[in-house]
């Protein structure tokens, strides 16, 4: 049936003056929202200026001797690789490190010749929030005399001068994962880099 023009437009939904009542609260609302969408899906990207190391790679087993072995990746891309090293200090159960010690550390690290472009650095960088904030799987015992792989990922506290290591994934006689969805991101990169020195 076809309906009178007049008709098309009655109804609330089509009323002139209701449409203009609307308008600035719309204009309004639209733009917190969109801001809200804009900051709300994604977290800041902030690491602390003084932070000087992002990840870890390390490898320890003591069935066999000592093994222990490893490498660094600071801020500026560069991978410092370390091979049973002496007087090492370990962090703590929390992983926690004071930066003093880490220093230590970095100072019985050999430079090697890769360097991971800043672009590509900075894409897995940013994961870092999010895996500091993300649970870890239960620690399940798979087998023995394998050792520990440790994945790791770091947030300098300027505050206290510690750095917090955050789990990413743990392989060996003991596996475990951290649950965020970069993890496995993460972990991929770091094998690959890990590959390139054949480090256990």
């Amino acid at each position: 049936m076809n309906l009178p023009c007049c008709q098309i437009y009655n109804g609330p939904i089509f009323d002139k003056k209701k449409l203009t009542m609307e308008m600035p609260f719309q204009k309004i609302l639209f733009i917190p929202l969109t801001v809200l969408i804009l900051t709300g899906c994604s977290k800041d990207f902030i690491l602390s200026d003084e932070q000087e190391i992002l990840f870890q790679y390390e490898y320890h087993n003591n069935a066999w001797g000592s093994q222990h072995s490893g490498y660094f990746i600071d801020k500026e891309g560069n991978v410092l690789i370390y091979n049973n090293p002496e007087e090492w200090n370990f962090p703590d159960n929390d992983l926690m490190i004071y930066q003093e010690q880490l220093l230590e550390n970095l100072s019985k690290c050999t430079i090697s010749d890769k360097r991971i472009p800043q672009t590509e650095l900075e894409k897995f960088a940013r994961h870092i929030p999010y895996i500091s904030s993300s649970k870890v799987s239960a620690v399940r015992n798979i087998g023995a005399d394998m050792g520990s792989f440790s994945f790791i990922c770091f947030k300098f506290d300027e505050t206290f001068n510690v750095y917090k290591g955050y789990l990413i994934k743990m392989e060996g006689d003991n596996n475990c994962e951290n649950l965020n969805f970069f993890s496995k991101k993460v972990v991929s990169w770091m094998k690959g880099i890990n590959h390139d020195f054949s480090l256990r």
